[in-house]
């Protein structure tokens, strides 16, 4: 349900944002109950300030408002994906090829559910890491989350 919901406003948001400068980098909808919060993340290559923030909040409220895509009460949030920023789509883990992240998946993976190691390759059907000198094969569709581990 929250993916279907995700991808109908990603299609609403999008242009919007991109027209604004921004890079649409991603959004999550977290059904709390009473506390339901809407999470978009926008990028630009010299970072995001929070005055792209509000703009952006401001003209995206706006849609949303008219199509109206969450039955009841929910909190927006416009956010820059940060230093450990989640990794969402096949071309998020391509541009961070060779950075080290960290997965974590639905069903265990050779007896392991989370993950922390470099990306070092990615495919059609899914990721390869390195973890403690082995190299796991995790597929698109078993990652629950995943994100840049900063590196200091």
């Amino acid at each position: 349900m929250a993916e279907k919901l995700e991808k109908k406003i990603e299609q609403m948001v999008r242009p919007i944002i991109e027209d604004m400068g921004c890079e649409f980098w991603g959004c999550e909808y977290l059904p709390v109950s009473g506390h339901a919060t809407l999470r978009i993340y926008i990028d630009k290559p010299q970072g995001i300030t929070v005055d792209d923030c509000a703009e952006v909040s401001h003209e995206v409220s706006g849609i949303l408002d008219v199509e109206d895509p969450i039955s009841g009460a929910y909190n927006l949030e416009i956010s820059s994906p940060g230093l450990d920023r989640p990794l969402m789509n096949p071309a998020h883990f391509e541009r961070y090829k060779g950075e080290m992240i960290a997965v974590r998946t639905l069903d265990p993976i050779m007896g392991r559910r989370k993950f922390k190691g470099p990306l070092i390759n990615i495919t059609a059907e899914g990721i390869e890491m390195e973890v403690d000198g082995e190299v796991y094969a995790i597929p698109f569709e078993e990652i629950d989350k995943a994100n840049l581990v900063p590196q200091f």
